[in-house]
């Protein structure tokens, strides 16, 4: 549609939109203004919630010049990349859901990241010490953490199998923004600040994040034209000039020779990705992980990711009781013993289908889950942590088999993002993509404005050949996220995500039981206080969550572990994004109040 690519180009110089009225301002004076974000947004045409209201607002524009959900969806994760760049953007990778109006079918793409093709198994011991390395900020600030990224791939993909527009015209809204910048907020000089040891390790990290030694000042303006020039690099040539080409050796060179500064006290271990692995990614079109609760059919991602299946068996086991009918704390009480099970079932069966045999159809199956339901005691928590099922033995009869456990560490980092956008045709996308520690490997390609990914610590750190998320090369690490749509009678009824580690699962499961189950209305579903039971001895739980509800746990045993300082970001669990769709037609954007200083929700036409 080559009409809309002009219209696009001439009007994303208009891109900053208010979150209440819609009116649309200049970047300009955008970057001269702290944008305002507004968790809800009610209205009809087409909504998007992000954490970001420059990528909401590129999303708004595109539907509003006739793109569709992934159209849109595209433009709001490229901006992303500008204004979140250390959780997201082209050095990384995600899942992407997505919902045919059409067809009426749901159908998802894997763009994780993948190992080298020479990674060795002992890729994670120093050769020094025959030790482990230390996770951080050692692992994690190197280049052998650094996988294939998926991002430009799924970007394509999804263009090419739902979207309307190119590549190029679904990256001028965020091409705008890079070059002519965005206000720096508390979060993102703090997220600076917090990475300021590792940034200052590479010269072209440095440069860009840290001009003069520090972090950009609240209220200035950043902008990043050497990202600019690379998102014009694609929009030209599209992604054969990411994974081929100079700029693919340019990436292979920084993962095998990072550009470390002169006087880092960091090791910074080297990596072996090779231009051959940069030109061997695809990104992967897969049937989704299903499940049906409460005659809703529930939507996410399938293995190599672990949130579709571990979201769907834990409703699967929720959905043998009826959690309206209970009060408040024994429904709690039941959904951190379920999510307790469905973990220990991920440990145990989930890693990349292409290597292991994951058992995906039997972690699914209402039958397994019924039968891990009565490993549930109604009056008191199990010890943790519990064992996993037996699925190759189940007939929905307690008592329920059990198998050996795994020996599962979790290593994954909190900070990702995630996207929802519908159109008017009622296509929805649901996107959750990330470069996994905050500020990724640490290491910007330099020239090019964006830095890579470390998500090959989501590996298991010891090599074990029976556990599914061993190292192997061209492998892809076990991942937490859980791109979810929900249809209620073939049609959608509620898309969310999040992003949080592996808090992600018990986020999106948590907020589905306020939805469904508790009654809440979908902003309410959100900003409610949030525990993650991941099937340890503790629960981790926020602040607000022990002060509301701890006492009402404490008869069932569960203890309860603040997550973080109750006035600091690390008490938060999650920053989700959701819409809801109302039977007459109407929206429901809802994004976090308060968690990561607040999202950005918007409708195309708000309701008066």
């Amino acid at each position: 549609m080559p009409h809309m690519g002009r219209r696009l180009a001439a009007m994303t110089a208009a891109l900053a939109m208010s979150l209440t009225s819609g009116a649309v301002v200049s970047p300009a004076v955008a970057a001269q203004r702290q944008p305002v974000k507004a968790p809800i947004a009610m209205g009809y045409g087409g909504a998007v919630s992000t954490v970001d209201p420059e990528a909401s607002a590129a999303a708004i524009e595109v539907l509003r010049q006739g793109g569709n959900a992934a159209d849109a969806a595209v433009a709001a994760a490229a901006t992303l990349g500008v204004t979140e760049p250390y959780s997201a953007g082209i050095g990384g990778g995600g899942y992407f859901v997505f919902y045919n109006a059409k067809t009426r079918q749901v159908g998802t793409i894997d763009g994780r990241e993948t190992a080298p093709a020479a990674m060795p198994h002992d890729a994670f011991i120093d050769p020094a010490t025959g030790k482990p390395y230390r996770f951080t900020p050692e692992l994690v600030t190197s280049g052998v953490s650094v996988g294939v990224p998926g991002t430009p791939a799924t970007w394509e993909r999804a263009l090419d199998r739902w979207g309307t527009l190119s590549l190029g015209d679904a990256l001028e809204p965020a091409i705008n923004v890079a070059t002519s910048g965005f206000v720096v907020d508390e979060t993102f000089r703090q997220q600076t600040l917090d990475n300021q040891l590792r940034f200052a390790a590479f010269t072209s990290t440095s440069s860009l994040f840290l001009p003069g030694g520090d972090a950009p000042a609240v209220g200035s303006t950043f902008r990043n034209p050497d990202l600019a020039k690379t998102y014009r690099l694609l929009a030209k040539e599209g992604t054969q000039a990411f994974y081929r080409g100079p700029l693919a050796a340019e990436i292979a060179a920084t993962v095998q020779e990072p550009p470390k500064a002169a006087g880092t006290t960091l090791p910074v271990p080297a990596g072996g990705m090779t231009t051959a692995d940069l030109a061997a990614y695809r990104a992967l079109d897969q049937a989704p992980a299903h499940v049906d609760y409460r005659g809703l059919d529930v939507y996410g991602m399938a293995p190599s990711s672990s949130g579709g299946t571990t979201v769907g068996e834990a409703l699967n086991i929720l959905d043998t009781v009826n959690l309206s009918e209970m009060s408040t704390p024994r429904a709690l009480h039941h959904y951190l013993e379920a999510s307790a099970l469905a973990f220990a079932d991920r440990g145990k069966y989930v890693g990349d289908p292409a290597f292991v045999q994951v058992p995906t159809a039997s972690l699914t199956d209402p039958l397994f889950g019924k039968e891990r339901a009565c490993r549930i005691d109604p009056q008191r928590a199990a010890a943790k942590p519990v064992a996993p099922g037996d699925v190759s033995a189940y007939d929905g009869v307690c008592p329920a088999a059990a198998a050996a456990p795994s020996g599962e560490k979790d290593t994954e980092n909190v900070s990702t993002t995630n996207l929802t956008v519908a159109d008017k045709w009622g296509n929805v996308a649901e996107y959750t993509l990330t470069i996994e520690q905050t500020g990724g490997s640490g290491m910007v390609v330099p020239g090019r404005g964006f830095l890579l990914n470390n998500e090959l610590t989501d590996f298991s750190t010891v090599y074990d050949p029976a556990d599914p998320n061993r190292i192997d090369p061209g492998k892809r690490p076990r991942s937490s996220m859980s791109p979810t749509i929900i249809l209620e009678d073939g049609k959608p009824f509620l898309a969310l995500g999040s992003p949080g580690g592996s808090t992600i699962i018990t986020t999106v499961l948590q907020t589905i039981l306020n939805r469904v189950d508790l009654g809440m209305d979908i902003s309410h579903a959100i900003a409610a206080p949030r525990a993650a039971q991941r099937n340890t001895e503790s629960v981790t739980a926020e602040p607000a969550f022990i002060a509301v509800y701890g006492s009402g746990l404490e008869p069932y045993g569960h203890k309860l572990t603040p997550s973080g300082d109750a006035f600091s970001s690390a008490a938060e669990i999650g920053a989700a994004t959701a819409i809801e769709f109302r039977s007459d037609g109407s929206m429901v954007a809802a994004a976090e109040p308060v968690r990561r200083g607040g999202g950005s929700a918007m409708v195309l036409e708000p309701s008066r």
